[in-house]
């Protein structure tokens, strides 16, 4: 599988349009070479430099969660809505992200000032089936409902610091 996006290379910095400092819309994200027999997909954008680089914190900190996106789907486009259940993505669902609140949907890079480069992993999961979880999971919920069924992931990279 590959993993693209019109918003950022592979490992280059992410257009500012999708961080806080910016309109904070989710980047649109392709993909190809879906393996035979995918039922769904998942994706999973977190940070595993929060807060710092130097001092990452044991679990990284969740930007996006979306499951059960359809697997004739290609990708996603830009600004996916920030609901429990996108228009956009027909039968897709949206878990939460590591913010208090407004933590449904994608919220985009927001590095603590000086902190350096951080890192925000786009992975995505080819899945043999579609999972029977509730929208609002958090990314726990959904790495253990996805145990056994992924067969083939990916990830795309992007950078940001302020």
């Amino acid at each position: 599988m590959k993993l693209t996006s019109s918003a950022f290379k592979n490992g280059s910095e992410i257009d500012q349009r999708h961080t806080v400092e910016g309109e904070d819309v989710s980047p649109d994200l392709a993909w190809t070479d879906i393996p035979t027999g995918t039922q769904s997909l998942a994706l999973i954008c977190d940070d595993p430099d929060a807060p710092s680089p130097r001092k990452p914190a044991a679990n990284p900190w969740v930007h996006w969660i979306v499951f059960n996106i359809p697997a004739q789907a290609s990708g996603l486009p830009t600004g996916v809505e920030r609901t429990l259940e996108p228009q956009a993505i027909s039968g897709a669902r949206q878990g939460i992200n590591s913010w208090p609140v407004d933590n449904v949907g994608y919220r985009g890079p927001a590095p603590p000032p000086g902190s350096g480069k951080h890192r925000y992993v786009f992975q995505l999961y080819a899945l043999d089936s579609v999972l029977e979880l509730d929208a609002g999971a958090t990314k726990q919920q959904l790495l253990e409902n996805m145990d056994g069924h992924v067969l083939a992931e990916c990830q795309l990279v992007a950078t940001y610091e302020r």
